[in-house]
This record gives C-alpha cells, sequence and structure tokens, in this order.
C-alpha cells in the first residue's frame, strides 16, 4: 500500500532502523535517533542501487506550492524525485551519475566564477603588494563588482555586462574609483587567460567607455614661506614621541608615508647615517642617506622604541607599526587640512618642488632619491648607489634649508597670528 503522510509523522524510533515502503520503488528509513530518510530503490545495468532523497519533513511525501495563493515556488516531494530518477532511468541514464555530473559541474563552474579567480588573483598574484594596497583592491571588489559578476563563469562575461556594472560606480561620481575598478579587473581577466580559464580580456573592448578621469595629486606646500611656517608646526607639535618623531622626520627624508610608519632598526645604521629598505611599489633596493637633524631625531626615539622591531610603535602593540593615519591626523591638528594643503605624502612633492627651483638640484639626483624607477641611458633599471654621494650631499643641505626656514632667515615675514 502507499504511504500517507499521517503515517510518516507517527513512525516512531526503535533499537534498528526500519523501512516504510511507498510505490515504485520509494521508501523511507526511519533511524534510532528519529531521523527519516528518502530513498529510491532502483536497478541499473543489473545492478541494484540506492538513490537518497532527502529527509523528512524538509522534503514532504508529494510535492506542493510553498505559497498556496500565489503559486509562485514549487517544493518537489519525495514522489517527484523519485518520478524524475525513473525518467533519466528510461532514458538509460543512471540517476547516481547524474547527480554526481551536475554537482561536479556545479563545482567547475564556480571555480571558474569571476570572484573566485579575482580571489586567487589577489593572492598569488600581489604578493609583493603592500597588505593595505590588497585590501583596497579587495574592498572595491566586494563593494562594486562581485555583488553582479561575482557568480558568474569569467569566460562568459562580457564587455556590456562589465561596463554596466563599472557605470554604477561612475554614476556615483566616483570616476577614480571606476577606472581603478576596471583596471584591476583586466588584470584578473588576463590572468584568467594565461591560467586557461578565459580566451580574452574583455575590458580592453571598454578603453574610452567612461569619462575621462582628472587626476588628482596629493596636496603639497610648495612656496617657502609656507613651508617654514609648517616646519615651526611641526616643531611646536606636542604629541606623542612617536608622532612627534616621525613628522619631524617625515619632511628631512621624505619617503613615502607607509614606508616611515614601517621603518625598522635593522635596516637604519646610524654610524653610517643609511637606511636600507625595500620599496615594495617599485621592487627596488633603497638607500637614503641621514642627515645629522634626521640622525639626532632617530637618536632621540631610540631610547623608547629600539628593542622591538619599529621604530614608530603603534599605540599600545610594540610589535606593530604605528598606524597609517598617525601623521595625517597630526597636520590636522596642527590646523592643516588634509585634502587640500598637506598631507604625509606631500612632503615628497615638497622636496621635489623646492630642491629643482629653489636649491637648483638636478632632477635626476632628486628622482634616484624619490626611489622612482629612471632608467638610465642604456636603459638600465634604478640603481640604489647611484648618485649616491651628491645624494649625500642634498640630503644635508635639504634639512639645513628647512632648519633657515624655520628660523626665518630664507624668508622676511613670520606668519602673524
Amino acid at each position: 500500500m502507499a504511504l500517507t503522510d499521517t503515517a510518516i509523522r507517527n513512525a516512531k524510533p526503535k533499537d534498528k532502523p526500519y523501512k516504510l515502503f511507498d510505490e515504485k520503488g520509494l521508501f523511507i528509513q526511519v533511524t534510532p535517533n528519529g531521523g527519516k530518510w528518502w530513498r529510491f530503490k532502483y536497478k541499473f545495468e543489473g545492478k541494484e542501487k540506492l538513490l537518497s532523497l532527502g529527509t523528512y519533513p524538509e522534503v514532504p511525501l508529494a510535492g506542493k506550492w510553498h505559497d498556496p495563493d500565489t503559486k509562485k515556488i514549487w517544493i518537489d516531494g519525495a514522489r517527484d524525485r523519485r518520478d524524475k530518477a525513473r525518467e533519466l532511468l528510461a532514458c538509460d541514464i543512471d540517476p547516481s551519475d547524474n547527480r554526481k555530473a551536475k554537482k561536479e559541474t556545479k563545482n567547475g563552474i564556480l571555480a571558474n566564477s569571476l570572484e573566485v579567480i579575482a580571489r586567487e588573483w589577489i593572492t598569488t598574484k600581489m604578493q609583493t603588494k603592500s597588505e593595505g594596497y590588497r585590501n583596497n583592491v579587495l574592498r572595491r571588489f566586494e563593494l562594486y563588482l562581485f555583488p553582479w559578476l561575482g557568480k558568474f563563469v569569467i569566460s562568459e562575461i562580457t564587455a556590456p555586462e562589465l561596463l554596466d556594472v563599472v557605470r554604477r560606480i561612475e554614476n556615483q561620481n566616483k570616476v577614480e574609483t571606476a577606472y581603478r575598478t576596471l583596471q584591476a579587473t583586466g588584470q584578473v581577466f588576463r590572468y584568467a587567460v594565461q591560467t586557461g580559464r578565459a580566451l580574452r580580456d574583455v575590458t580592453s573592448d571598454l578603453r574610452g567607455a567612461l569619462i575621462p578621469s582628472v587626476t588628482k595629486h596629493m596636496p603639497s606646500l610648495t612656496e617657502p614661506q609656507q613651508v617654514a611656517e609648517l616646519m615651526r608646526a611641526i616643531d611646536g607639535f606636542t604629541g606623542t614621541l612617536t608622532v612627534q618623531t616621525a613628522l619631524r622626520l617625515a619632511p628631512l627624508v621624505f619617503v613615502r608615508p607607509s614606508e616611515l610608519r614601517k621603518a625598522k632598526w635593522v635596516d637604519i645604521d646610524l654610524d653610517a647615517g643609511e637606511w636600507r629598505y625595500f620599496v615594495t611599489k617599485t621592487k627596488t633596493e633603497h638607500i637614503v642617506p641621514l642627515c645629522t637633524q634626521a640622525i639626532k631625531h632617530l637618536k632621540t626615539i631610540q631610547s623608547f622604541s629600539g628593542q622591538g622591531e619599529f621604530v614608530f610603535q603603534g599605540g599600545h602593540n610594540p610589535d606593530k607599526a604605528m598606524s597609517e593615519a598617525a601623521i595625517n591626523a597630526a597636520l590636522r591638528r596642527m590646523g592643516y587640512d588634509t585634502k587640500t594643503e598637506i598631507t604625509g605624502h606631500g612632503f615628497r612633492a615638497m622636496a621635489r618642488t623646492i630642491l629643482h627651483e629653489r636649491l637648483n638640484i638636478d632632477p635626476h639626483i632628486i628622482e634616484h632619491q624619490l626611489a622612482h624607477k629612471v632608467p638610465d641611458s642604456l636603459g638600465n633599471a634604478y640603481n640604489r648607489t647611484k648618485f649616491l654621494d651628491q645624494r649625500k650631499v642634498m640630503m644635508q643641505q635639504w634639512a639645513d634649508y628647512l632648519d633657515e626656514l624655520k628660523a626665518g632667515a630664507k624668508i622676511v615675514p613670520f606668519k602673524k597670528t
């Protein structure tokens, strides 16, 4: 006799598993712990097999509408699942093999999805980038790309589909973010091509499709009088010793903010007056000649952090570097607008401009000190020791010039309060 829903509900567990049979190979197995498992018994190529069809009551005996009023979602019952398996058997298809094939296909599709490949690219191809940079790229993907295209097979994504997503960013007046997202997505597509999961990079079809981006340079002060006021403000800053020292050292060495805050004692030789480290942005070794003023500041903080790894330690955790927001926060406390006047990165532009325009330093020497990749006439890559003697002289000259500005020797008026 066919099973009824009442009979299944009333079936109680026993010491051993037992079966309640329906029709056409369908039965339910009741386990000692009270579980009720649907099974379909069938033969394929002379072999007896079992196919699991789910558990009761999640899978009811007969199919039903999730919402009887709207009739929008149909829930297959155990009998529906049995009948579909019998249809496969009628076509000489093993239902168990068919299920495995579907699962493998689904897993294959997920493995080739844009999101999976993008995360794989970040992990494998961005190892030399800073953690902050990797997090920024991933965050843009998570906000602007994955919600719409993340589950799509990358080889099936078209240029119009990608453009529609990127234009969502553009329509929020985030043109630079749109460009950065599209650029990074192009790198993911090229990685997919290299690993055999896509045939081409569709972002190449989108050149010129977005509104032209206006490059915004980091704000900086490049007039001597402005710099003089800044140096006096820095000299009077009363924050923690860590931030005080970092702030006073920043204009003297004009390295990238991330390089300054992650400076390590093992890379600094105070006797030789040199700071040597690896620049992740350009993948080059770099040397910063230390002027006497910089050495003095470093010796001051050495008694505080010299036993640790980082010169500028994080607040309550000496094993971490100073916060990336510390310098800009200090500048804001001093009354400077970090959006329009000066940032931690702005010390680089300040030095580059004034060294060339006011102190008549050769631009090639300045570019090498900024750790930019400057090929020589033979096309050779950046050489960390090139112009080293001239750079040592330049760094001391620059520090002395800043002291003169601060003292008012190079300009006439002080800022009136």
